[in-house]
């Protein structure tokens, strides 16, 4: 396993990050121990998990499966050695996630709320990243490219949320914060105003990023680098589909588009196929697996501290962290480059 630092921080997180999202609803608990069993045993210290877990979002498994995160370190005595990642919900309309139906939004009491029931949660005295899991700003955050703008005091929200990060860092509820579905303004807004203040910073950003959704390269990876607030890259296989098993209209029973299709429109357009289908050609071509292949393009990206896969079998996840021990060379990178000359970002 490969590790690097979160931004600044002397926080070690390993290159291939474990995501949770589907514990709690579509896998049981046992299946997630043992996720996370072999996981730790491959090397990966590095889970990732949020108060809204596990999705779709609902009020009766709300935070199961962060509470299997909990009951897991308990049992294994092991809460030095990994490095839990939680985020809390920003402005959503889910007027059951607060105590007495008060619109989420990212202010001092909700985060102060948030930050205290995922400690219950996961039954841990600290969180070792806490992030906002999207802006709080009425923007557009999971599909597309646009942007309409609304003028709100984003400004001081921003503030209020570093400041008041900045007080549970003190109090030793949290070491570090990130961002989430962030945009480079929104970046910029957050490293701004913790240097004018001299206030922590933010020591990383998790946004999608994939082999049909490059978008972070556009303005992001720079500020990446040269702030040093790495990628979490989420969805490295575009809810599963760069594995191939949707193309020409399959929904194997079981997968995440057959239960929750509606709800993963963005990997789901008129280009997407065709690129998908041109990726898994060069990963045939050079003998690799297609996921592999498509995990190691995101984890050897400069700006990409860790990659967070997601499985819901074991097969999957033994051959998702087996992708660190695979090389891409530069006539693999330049012909998956080619594809993305003719199909840029069919999935922002």
């Amino acid at each position: 396993m490969n590790y690097k630092s979160l931004g600044k921080s002397n926080i070690k997180v390993s290159t291939i990050g474990l995501g949770t999202m589907t514990w709690g609803e579509q896998n049981s608990e046992k299946e997630a121990f043992d996720q996370m069993d072999y996981a730790q045993d491959a090397g990966v210290n590095f889970f990732d998990t949020a108060e809204l877990y596990p999705v779709p979002p609902s009020s009766k498994t709300r935070g199961e499966t962060s509470r299997i995160i909990g009951r897991w370190i308990k049992n294994k005595k092991n809460r030095n050695k990994i490095i839990i990642a939680d985020k809390i919900v920003g402005r959503s309309g889910m007027d059951w996630f607060r105590e007495n139906s008060e619109q989420t939004r990212l202010n001092k009491s909700q985060i102060s709320f948030a930050l205290d029931r995922s400690l219950k949660d996961l039954d841990t005295d600290y969180i070792d990243l806490y992030q906002l899991h999207w802006p709080d700003r009425p923007i557009n955050v999971f599909s597309g490219l646009e942007y309409v703008h609304k003028e709100t005091d984003e400004n001081n929200t921003i503030l209020e949320v570093i400041e008041t990060l900045e007080e549970s860092i003190k109090k030793g509820k949290i070491r570090s914060f990130g961002i989430s579905n962030e945009t480079p303004w929104g970046t910029s807004e957050y490293l701004k105003f913790s240097e004018i203040k001299k206030l922590s910073r933010v020591v990383s950003i998790q946004n999608p990023y994939n082999l049909l959704n490059r978008s972070f390269e556009v303005g992001l990876s720079e500020i990446s680098i040269r702030e040093n607030v790495g990628l979490l890259a989420y969805s490295p296989l575009a809810s599963g589909t760069l594995s191939g098993k949707y193309l020409d209209g399959k929904l194997p029973e079981g997968s995440r588009l057959k239960l929750f299709g509606n709800r993963y429109p963005r990997y789901r357009t008129p280009n997407s196929e065709n690129a998908i289908k041109e990726y898994i050609k060069i990963a045939n071509t050079y003998n690799l697996d297609p996921c592999q292949m498509a995990i190691k393009f995101c984890e050897i990206k400069p700006f990409v501290t860790s990659v967070l896969i997601g499985a819901t079998k074991m097969d999957q996840l033994k051959l998702n962290i087996d992708s660190v021990n695979i090389e891409l060379n530069n006539k693999i990178l330049e012909d998956i480059n080619k594809v993305q000359l003719v199909y840029s970002n069919p999935c922002p």
